[in-house]
């Protein structure tokens, strides 16, 4: 893991190390994932299930899971898991409860305006299962679909080696209310959501996590469907003062790290005390660690430690790394709160490390990453809900707004769009 300071180092070096390198066409993935989709498009559900014995396992039979795997799950369910699982779900709701939106009319004299808000029919969720499974992102993405009221809910998830989805996902998937799960991963599975196949239902929009393929997948086809984002590697930010606890710091640095080996790490820091500190704990940590060749792995390519003159500087390059997780582990985290602009989710203080988020506490976990939480957002209620606008006039009204419409309709040379109002104000 690499020290950088900012009165010894460039700025450009600085920047290099904090911004995502600029990624050109992988045209091979680019090629793999069409090829995919299109075999998907063409054969359906004999593609998926030859694809996903090829990719996922050789004794994958059936694609929707049946009654008898979410009856199995629950009964191989540690009783100490399930309790979990129905604890965070319950935080998770209280969350995204907060976001709910209601429809609104404004009436005036002569006209009235509003917005209607609806859930989106159908929608499509990928919860990953490759490296590990992950019932918490079931959770995260089930609640608020749910919330919202989107009609139907379909789940894809790739099967384990045994050709069943590991079972706390299907708990979770069940305690959410979800009951069209499939044993579909990577690009297939968003092919077969985007289009449909005689067992995946069509959806409306696809949402979730996942892999280089599963990305690509959604990329391609955007339009189509609509989608949240485009995930890109994990990250974590540390903003560290003289008070920030050196063990605690590396621990949430390497809990990140063991995500991928090309996860993005970074603390930023006034004390090269602690910046010392904090890298030697990282060495004594990382030795135990399960996965310590990919923590070694990430951290000498994507980590860094950057030492800053003051804490001013500290939030100016935390702005720009615009972190999927940032943790404040400061004296007065609240005050560096307020200068805050670009960040994922933020844990303020020395006890809130990243986990709390990822599992239980409420706050989302599918999160903007390689910078984009500067223009965008956690995976919330909103993704599951769209708007229309609401227009009622009277004639009087339509008289009143007239010379406006038609003043910029003429500036524009749409006279048809002029004649609308012209043969309504004129009759």
């Amino acid at each position: 893991m690499k020290i950088l300071e900012t009165d010894r180092n460039s700025k450009n070096e600085i920047l290099a190390a904090l911004l995502p390198a600029e990624v050109g066409p992988n045209n091979e993935l680019e090629q793999t994932v069409r090829n995919i989709i299109n075999d998907v498009k063409k054969r359906g559900d004999i593609a998926l299930l030859e694809l996903g014995r090829k990719f996922d396992s050789p004794y994958l039979e059936v694609i929707k899971v049946t009654e008898e795997e979410f009856a199995d799950a629950y009964n191989t369910i540690k009783p100490e898991l399930l309790d979990a699982i129905r604890a965070a779900k319950v935080n998770i709701e209280e969350f995204h409860r907060k976001q709910l939106q209601n429809s609104w009319m404004d009436m005036r004299e002569d006209f009235v305006y509003g917005q209607i808000v609806l859930p989106i029919e159908k929608v499509g969720f990928y919860a990953p299962g490759g490296l590990a499974p992950y019932p918490s992102t079931v959770l995260m993405t089930a609640v608020p679909g749910v919330l919202a009221g989107v009609k139907q809910l379909v789940m894809c998830a790739p099967a384990q080696k045994d050709g069943k989805i590991h079972g706390p996902m299907l708990v979770a998937a069940q305690e959410c209310g979800v009951t069209d799960v499939f044993k579909v991963g990577g690009a297939q599975a968003i092919a077969a959501m985007a289009f449909g196949t005689d067992t995946v239902p069509k959806v409306d929009k696809i949402v979730g996590p996942g892999n280089a393929y599963v990305t690509e997948g959604k990329r391609q086809v955007f339009g189509l469907v609509g989608i949240d984002q485009l995930a890109g590697p994990s990250e974590i930010l540390v903003l560290a003062d003289e008070t920030a606890n050196p063990a605690y710091v590396a621990a949430d640095i390497l809990s990140q790290a063991e995500h991928a080996n090309d996860s993005r790490c970074a603390m930023i820091t006034d004390s090269r005390q602690v910046a010392d500190a904090v890298l030697n704990e990282i060495k004594l940590q990382t030795e135990p660690a399960a996965r310590k060749d990919m923590i070694k792995e990430s951290l000498e390519n994507f980590g860094v430690i950057i030492i800053a003159n003051n804490l001013d500087e500290c939030v100016e390059l935390a702005n720009i790394f615009a972190p999927e997780h940032l943790e404040i582990a400061m004296k007065d985290p609240w005050e560096i709160l307020k200068k805050i602009k670009n960040a994922g989710t933020i844990m303020l203080g020395h006890y809130t490390p990243v986990p709390l988020c990822d599992y239980a506490a409420g706050p989302n976990h599918t999160l903007p990453t390689s910078g984009t939480a500067r223009f965008s957002s956690a995976l919330s209620v909103d993704d599951f809900i769209k708007k229309s606008g609401l227009l009622s006039y009277t004639k009087d009204g339509l008289k009143r707004i007239a010379p406006t419409v038609l003043e910029i309709a003429t500036c524009e040379g749409f006279e048809a769009h002029a004649n609308t109002v012209k043969i309504r104000i004129e009759d």
